[in-house]
């Protein structure tokens, strides 16, 4: 347990965001917890040990991995903090040296994508479900790498490349029509995006959905939780201050980083309806569910 004179050492994964910028240099502090950061790059590659082993004892996971890890038992608990989430409709690219593929006639077509359970790939083929009626079981997802929880067994419609294959030059040789990408998007000018004039779509998918789609959440373990949640209260602190620090650089944008319970309700609810039309849980999930992990630490703090 902490005391007043030394507080309780974390061993945490958190990207570099303005956001999180003041909490990793250690210009944010709370005296009942000290985070010691380990660095990785991409962050994605601190997830799948969070969610197998609870590598860490607070860490950044892509929220469909967070779903899943519910689902099947994992020890870990979801805090209410977005710490990443963008507009995903310029994330599908095709090869502009090819034929462009026709949105309204994308069954029978192969796209890529790194992973089908990454958080990238089920936001896009949401919005092609949803917003361009695309039959997602239609397509042929095409893999490079399984799911963070080894449990899970992807649909019939999934099918891995060969060992060594990367979606880019996939895409450049003509093996796969489409490729969904994140912050690895290219900026070479052959890639471009499928959806055209995604920008102005995403202003019409926020018009409607009002909420930018979550990418990254923040989890604890199961047992910090257990054993110190007055440590968990002080993380979950800590995010809510660095989010203040940095507040005035998104003046005037849509809140990408949703703290507290009723800012998650709405937006948790539909992802989870996603998640389940495109077969990534095997269990049905629900907010409650989800929120009573945490409910009892944080309560109306995290109203």
């Amino acid at each position: 347990m902490s005391t007043a004179t030394q507080p309780l050492r974390l061993k945490a994964a958190l990207k570099t965001y303005p956001h999180t910028r003041a909490l990793k240099a250690g210009e944010l502090t709370d005296p009942a917890v000290e985070l010691l950061f380990e660095e990785i790059e991409p962050i994605h590659r601190a997830f799948a040990p969070m969610a197998r082993r609870q590598a860490f004892d607070v860490s950044e996971l892509a929220i469909v991995t967070y779903l899943q890890a519910k689902a099947y038992g994992k020890p870990l608990v979801l805090l209410p903090a977005v710490v990443a989430a963008r507009f995903q409709q310029g994330c599908i690219i095709y090869n502009a040296e090819r034929d462009k593929p026709d949105l309204s006639h994308l069954a029978g077509k192969r796209i890529g994508v790194r992973a089908y359970s990454q958080t990238t790939g089920v936001w896009v083929r949401a919005i092609l479900g949803e917003t361009y009626g695309v039959p997602l079981d239609e397509i042929e997802w095409v893999t490079i790498e399984g799911a963070h929880l080894e449990e899970y067994v992807e649909p019939a419609f999934v099918r891995r490349a060969e060992a060594g294959k990367q979606l880019l030059s996939m895409l450049r040789e003509g093996e796969i029509d489409a490729a969904i990408l994140g912050n690895d998007l290219p900026g070479e000018p052959e890639f471009k995006p499928l959806i055209e004039n995604a920008a102005a779509a995403d202003r019409e998918w926020y018009a409607l959905h009002r909420y930018v789609p979550i990418n990254h959440v923040v989890v604890v373990t199961q047992a910090l939780a257990d054993a110190n949640p007055q440590a968990v209260r002080a993380v979950y602190d800590l995010l809510k201050r660095g989010k203040a620090a940095a507040a005035g650089q998104s003046t005037g944008q849509p809140d990408k980083l949703l703290f507290g319970y009723d800012a998650l309700r709405g937006p948790l609810e539909e992802t989870l309806a996603f998640c389940e039309q495109q077969q990534l849980l095997p269990r049905k999930l629900s907010v409650e569910e989800i929120f009573a992990d945490s409910l009892g630490i944080l309560g109306d703090a995290a109203r």
